[in-house]
């Protein structure tokens, strides 16, 4: 991030956090807006260091590795946090549902409903940036999906879904560096696939100097993401057919996020 960033430019910084979050910071002019804030302490440094005004907090479900800090932050900096209104997260201000707006350094963030991971986790989809931005906590990884905590494979399908069908030049922001493992499980589903072997390949190296994988693209994880390749034929050829309807494409999805879960 510039030190002084062009006030017409909206910026998106992670800031590691634990062992592999991204808390995403962004920023236009001196304002400042943060995604997820686990932990304070990255937020505050990052703020100090390039000289910036916290002025909103924008939480995704109630996790604890993602709502640390918001308390913290929203007592020193007085910022506004938004959140989901079906979630018990201290300190929110305005709780938003599905279809909803909010307006948030000037850029306008439409509110998704993705339950799954938990029962009322939303993301955040800015349409009108170039490319767009989609904040997604932990529904879509980098080549995976969050684990069915508190929904249903049927929810969780359906959430993944309504991400799959924003505009393939998205840019997805979720809230954690899992992807060479989420390569591994991938590359056991679809061997075959070249896309996803360029993947590895790319993302390795990338892990090797020590840089982010993320964000990718919607694009990116249309052609690699199992999670969301439930109708092609070698997916579903992946999940054992004496217990699982090969046509059922949630039957499908709940197999490979259970053999997901074994993995490691």
């Amino acid at each position: 991030m510039p030190s002084t960033p062009d006030s017409s430019a909206l910026t998106v910084t992670p800031l590691p956090a634990f062992n592999d979050n991204y808390l995403w910071l962004l920023a236009r002019g001196q304002d400042a807006a943060v995604v997820d804030p686990g932990d304070a302490a990255p937020v505050r440094r990052a703020l100090d260091r390039h000289n910036l005004r916290l002025t909103a907090i924008l939480v995704t479900h109630h996790h604890g590795d993602h709502v640390g800090g918001v308390l913290d932050l929203k007592a020193q900096t007085g910022a506004q946090v938004f959140g989901p209104a079906d979630e018990d997260i201290a300190g929110i201000d305005v709780r938003l549902r599905g279809g909803e707006h909010l307006d948030a350094l000037g850029v306008d963030f439409q509110v998704i409903d993705v339950p799954g991971h938990t029962a009322g986790h939303i993301a955040y989809f800015a349409a009108d940036q170039t490319p767009p931005r989609l904040f997604c906590g932990d529904t879509l990884f980098a080549c995976g999906c969050g684990r069915l905590f508190e929904g249903t494979a049927r929810q969780m399908l359906a959430s993944l879904d309504a991400l799959a069908a924003l505009p393939k030049s998205t840019l997805v922001y979720c809230a954690h560096e899992y992807t060479l493992s989420n390569i591994r499980f991938a590359l056991t589903v679809e061997p075959g696939n070249a896309a996803l072997r360029e993947r590895a390949a790319r993302d390795e190296a990338t892990r090797r100097r020590g840089a982010p994988t993320v964000p990718s693209t919607l694009g990116l994880e249309l052609d690699t993401n199992p999670f969301l390749r439930c109708d092609v034929p070698e997916v579903r050829a992946a999940v054992d057919r004496r217990t699982v309807d090969a046509v059922d494409r949630t039957a499908i999805f709940a197999a490979l996020r259970e053999r997901k879960d074994r993995f490691r």
